[in-house]
Order: structure tokens, then C-alpha cells, then sequence
């Protein structure tokens, strides 16, 4: 890891954090200030990305958990993990915007795929990412995943998922073997 990734500590959330990994995935993803980053979807997607709710939901499911990244004590970054079986499931990733483009979303998702692998004995990662998201997957394939051309639908008409500003969105599937 670089310099700006030694001083992370990594830990489950609790339900102490949920408003903080709230503000987080939102500032990543949605409105003006998920714009300070990369990962913005604030082009194709208005609204929310994420809920009190689904955050806790993700944290006291008994099949996986949310990983937090901590940096002086402050949450900066987080992922789901989830175990199905014979892979894990990789979602709600967030970084900070402010703290993109350094080493830390690699930093988290190579911590994931250990967590995965160790705990679980899993064999393969999967995650599922917005088609148009070009970028997105371009950074995901520069890390050992490959896209599988396995789409779903994007679920229109559930604001849970935003607002979508494009007919086109789905999701597709990647995949990494985790050996």
C-alpha cells in the first residue's frame, strides 16, 4: 500500500455508524459534492443511492457485513460483503470524493477480497455495475475483474435506486476469481 492507505484501519460497521456510512455512499455517488470525485452518478441517477434502512439491513444481515475504512477515526470509505454460497457479493462501495483518485478504493477492495477469501473460502468475487459506467468498470477490469455480458434490469419506478435521468441503465455482472 502507499502512503495515503498505511494508516487505515479497517473494521465492521455497527448501527452506531449508519448515519456516517449514509452521508458517505451519498456523497460519493449523488449531487454536487460526489462530484469532487470520480464516481459520480450524478449525470444518470438523481435522488438518494441509499437509506437508513438498507444500510442497516446490509449490517445485520447474517450472511455478510459492511466493511468501514477509518482514517483518524472517521469513516472515508466502505463496501458490502456478502456470502452466497461459493463466491461473495461486492457492493456499496464508497470512497470519500475527496480522498478518490489515491489508492484508497484499491486499498479497500484488495482488504474485501482477503476478508472474502480468509473468511469464507469463497472462490470468486461478483458485483453488479451500471452498464454506461464505462469508467467505473474500465477500474474494475484494471483489477482482475471481467465483465460477463450478464445484464438485469435496472429497477425503474423504485426511487430506493434513485432517480434515473436515462432510459438505458441496467446492471451487468463482474467477476474475479479469487484464487
Amino acid at each position: 500500500m502507499d502512503a495515503t492507505t498505511t494508516d487505515l484501519t479497517f473494521r465492521d460497521a455497527t448501527e452506531e455508524d449508519v448515519d456516517a456510512l449514509v452521508a458517505l455512499v451519498e456523497s460519493a455517488y449523488r449531487g454536487e459534492s460526489s462530484r469532487a470525485g470520480w464516481t459520480t452518478e450524478a449525470d444518470i441517477l438523481e435522488g438518494q443511492r441509499t437509506d437508513p434502512e438498507g444500510v442497516l439491513d446490509v449490517i445485520k444481515s447474517p450472511h455478510g457485513r459492511l466493511l468501514t475504512a477509518e482514517r483518524d477515526g472517521r469513516i472515508i470509505a466502505c463496501c458490502q460483503l456478502e456470502h452466497r454460497g461459493d463466491h461473495a457479493y461486492f457492493g456499496m462501495f464508497a470512497v470519500t470524493p475527496t480522498a478518490q483518485g489515491g489508492g484508497l478504493g484499491k486499498a479497500v477492495l484488495a482488504q474485501a477480497e482477503r476478508e472474502a477469501r480468509e473468511d469464507w473460502g469463497v472462490g470468486e468475487m461478483h458485483m453488479t455495475v451500471i452498464s454506461v459506467r464505462d469508467d467505473l468498470i474500465a477500474w474494475y477490469e484494471r483489477r482482475g475483474y471481467r465483465r460477463t455480458g450478464r445484464m438485469t434490469p435496472f429497477p425503474y419506478g423504485d426511487e430506493r435506486f434513485g432517480v434515473p435521468q436515462r432510459d438505458d441503465l441496467r446492471f451487468e455482472l463482474l467477476v474475479k476469481p479469487l484464487d
